[in-house]
């Protein structure tokens, strides 16, 4: 984590702004190998753009070798273990950490009235101090879309969307987060995947 400063600013939710909290969904035709099988939580999406989380690509790092690295204490159990997600392609030198509750961090964007993202350092200090917020996704890297972007991927069949759900995102493990999200839409991902074409 480096200076505070969330990704990008809150703004009132617009006409545009119907995804924030949502899920996006994959295509199996996502030819980008950044997105391919990816599922991913939109944090806010208004007449700005889109900003999200890739949640189901977990890296090859722990939450101890991450605090070890920004030369922080992890004293609460529970947490070591985690592993720490790619978070999309934007900013990979930075983290940012999705929890529930949304808390009172110095830079958090918070999506609806449950779920914080932050960018600052400090909700690191809390959760190895505390182990507060106890539900969290700590990332490397978001996924970010300019102003209209998002929607028109959508139009192209790249992205299926559904209405988030925060068990999925703090209960599940990582391998079970796309196929409840798909389950959310009563669709399977083999499927799908047997599906050629568009629509």
């Amino acid at each position: 984590m480096t200076s505070p400063g969330t990704p990008s600013t809150p703004a009132a939710a617009s006409a545009s702004g119907q995804l924030t909290d949502h899920f996006l969904i994959a295509m199996p035709a996502m030819a980008d190998p950044y997105f391919a099988k990816s599922l991913v939580y939109l944090c806010e999406h208004n007449e700005r753009g889109a900003l999200g989380l890739v949640v189901n690509r977990p890296l090859d790092m722990t939450l101890a070798e991450l605090f070890e690295k920004v030369n922080l204490t992890l004293d609460a159990p529970g947490f070591a273990a985690q592993p720490v997600y790619f978070g999309g392609p934007v900013q990979t030198d930075r983290g940012f950490v999705l929890h529930r509750p949304v808390g009172g961090f110095q830079s958090t964007l918070a999506v609806g009235d449950k779920i914080g993202l932050t960018s600052s350092r400090d909700v690191l200090q809390s959760i190895g101090g505390t182990g507060e917020p106890a539900e969290v996704l700590v990332s490397l890297g978001y996924a970010g879309w300019g102003p209209g972007q998002l929607e028109d991927e959508i139009m192209q069949n790249a992205w299926l969307t559904v209405p988030a759900d925060p068990d999925v995102l703090f209960v599940l493990p990582p391998e079970e987060r796309l196929p409840a999200a798909l389950q959310k839409l009563g669709v399977n991902l083999a499927f799908l995947a047997g599906g050629a074409g568009h629509a």
